[in-house]
C-alpha cells in the first residue's frame, strides 16, 4: 500500500457498484445535474487497497467521508468492500436525505451513519476519503478536525474536479499534514493523498466572527457557510426593505446562511421571533453562533431543514429568502423555485415572502404563480427586492 492506486487505461473499474443507479432525491434532478462524479470514481479506485485493509481488519468503524454528495462514495465503499459502521459527514440535509434513501434501495441500509462535523466523526479513523470542497475556509476546518482527531497514521484520500483545485488547497493543507501528494487526473478529475498530521498545528478557530460596521451586528460562520462572514450585497439590499415588512408575531429567515437577516429582524422588532433555517449544517451553526454573538439567542431559533419540511402549513406570517441561484456548481433556477413552493405552503393568508434575486432572473412572474400577488418593491444595478402576499387579505 505505498502510494495510490491509479486509474488503468480505461479508467477505474465501475462493475461492483452501479453508481448511474444513485438518485439526488430529495434534491433538485435534472438532465444536466448527476448524483455522482468522477472524483468519487477516482477516490474509491485510488483507496481500494486500504479499503480491502480495513474490510480484512475489524470493520469499518475506523472509515470516514466526508464531502459525500448522495452517498456514492460511502455507498461505493460498503459495497464494494463490504464494510459497516461507515461515519458520514454532508453539510446538505439533501445529500444526507439522498444517501438514506440510496441506501436503502440499493440494500445497504444500516452500513452508515450520518454524523455532524465534530472531533467524534474522525476519532480513531485511520482512513478518510473527502470530496475536496471549493471553500478554503471549509477545508481549513474540516483538516483541522482530521489533524486533531483522527488516529495518528490517518491516511485521506481526497480528490475534486480539476477546474475547482488550486494550489492553495494544497497549502491549506500543508498547514496539517507534512505529505500531500497529487495523483494522476482522469476525467477532469484528480486525487491527492494526505498524510502526516503535524503536531503542534493551532487548533480549529471555527467558527469565524467579524463585526459588520453597516448592520452594527457581529456575524460568525463555520467554513461551509456561504460568504463566510460578509455581508451578501443581495442581503444588504433586502434588509433596507425591513420596515416595509408586514407586522408579525415569528418569522421565517429561509436559506439562512450566516444568520444576518434573522439578526435584523430580531433586533429591530424586539417581540418578534425568528426562526433562522436552512438545510446547511454549517449554516445552521453560524445562525446560531450569530444569534448568540449579538444577544439574541433567546429569540432566534437555527433549525436545519430542506425546504421547509418540518413546517406546518399556513404557519407563517412572514418569509424572508435570498435564494441562491446554483445546486452545488451548476446554475440552475430548480432550488429557488422549490423554496418558493415551500413559502407557499408555510405562509397564511395574507402572510409576506419577501425576496431578493439577481436582476436578469426576473422570478415576478413565478412567484405570482407559486405564492401569490408579487410587486417589485425596489431595483438596483443588480438586484430586484419583491413582495408576494399569499392568497388572502393583502395587508
Amino acid at each position: 500500500m505505498n502510494g495510490m492506486q491509479h486509474p488503468g487505461p480505461d479508467g477505474p473499474a465501475t462493475d461492483t457498484f452501479d453508481f448511474a443507479a444513485l438518485r439526488r432525491l430529495p434534491d433538485i434532478e435534472a438532465a444536466n445535474l448527476f448524483a455522482h462524479d468522477a472524483t468519487d470514481e477516482l477516490i474509491l479506485a485510488a483507496a481500494a487497497e486500504r479499503l480491502a485493509a480495513l474490510a480484512a481488519g475489524p470493520g469499518g468503524a475506523s472509515l470516514t467521508v466526508v464531502g459525500d454528495r448522495y452517498g456514492a462514495l460511502a455507498l461505493g465503499a460498503a459495497a464494494m468492500h463490504g464494510l459497516t459502521g461507515v461515519r458520514v459527514h454532508q453539510d446538505a440535509l439533501s445529500g444526507e436525505l439522498a444517501l438514506a434513501n440510496n441506501a436503502q434501495r440499493l440494500g445497504l441500509a444500516g452500513r452508515c451513519t450520518s454524523m455532524p462535523l465534530t472531533d467524534a466523526l474522525f476519532a480513531g479513523a485511520s482512513l478518510v476519503l473527502w470530496q475536496l470542497p471549493r471553500s478554503l475556509d471549509e477545508l481549513d476546518e474540516t483538516a483541522a478536525l482530521i489533524r486533531a482527531h483522527a488516529a495518528p497514521g490517518v491516511s485521506i484520500i481526497a480528490g475534486g474536479r480539476l477546474k475547482h483545485m488550486t494550489l492553495a488547497m494544497n497549502d491549506v493543507l500543508a498547514r496539517h499534514f507534512h505529505e500531500v501528494s497529487p495523483g494522476r487526473a482522469w476525467r477532469k478529475s484528480r486525487p491527492l493523498e494526505v498524510r502526516g498530521p503535524r503536531e503542534g498545528a493551532p487548533a480549529s478557530d471555527f467558527p469565524h466572527s467579524e463585526f459588520n460596521e453597516t448592520l452594527g451586528l457581529w456575524l460568525c460562520a463555520h467554513g461551509a457557510t456561504f460568504g463566510g462572514t460578509k455581508l451578501d450585497h443581495g442581503t444588504r439590499f433586502l434588509l433596507d426593505f425591513e420596515p416595509r415588512m408586514r407586522t408579525a408575531a415569528s418569522a421565517v429567515d429561509l436559506g439562512c446562511g450566516n444568520g444576518s437577516i434573522a439578526a435584523v429582524l430580531a433586533r429591530a422588532r424586539p417581540a418578534l421571533q425568528v426562526w433562522a433555517t436552512d438545510q446547511s449544517a454549517a449554516a445552521v451553526a453560524s445562525a446560531a453562533a450569530t444569534a448568540g454573538a449579538n444577544g439574541l439567542g433567546e429569540r432566534i431559533t437555527a433549525v436545519r431543514d430542506d425546504a421547509l419540511a418540518g413546517f406546518a402549513a399556513a404557519s407563517a406570517e412572514l418569509v424572508v429568502l435570498n435564494p441562491p441561484f446554483h445546486v452545488g456548481a451548476t446554475v440552475h433556477a430548480g432550488i429557488a423555485l422549490k423554496l418558493f413552493d415551500a413559502a407557499a405552503r408555510v405562509l397564511a393568508p395574507g402572510g409576506e415572502l419577501w425576496t431578493v434575486y439577481n436582476r436578469h432572473l426576473d422570478y415576478r412572474a413565478q412567484l405570482n404563480k407559486r405564492v401569490g400577488d408579487t410587486d417589485v418593491m425596489g431595483r438596483n444595478s443588480k438586484f430586484t427586492v419583491t413582495r408576494s402576499v399569499a392568497a388572502g387579505r393583502r395587508e
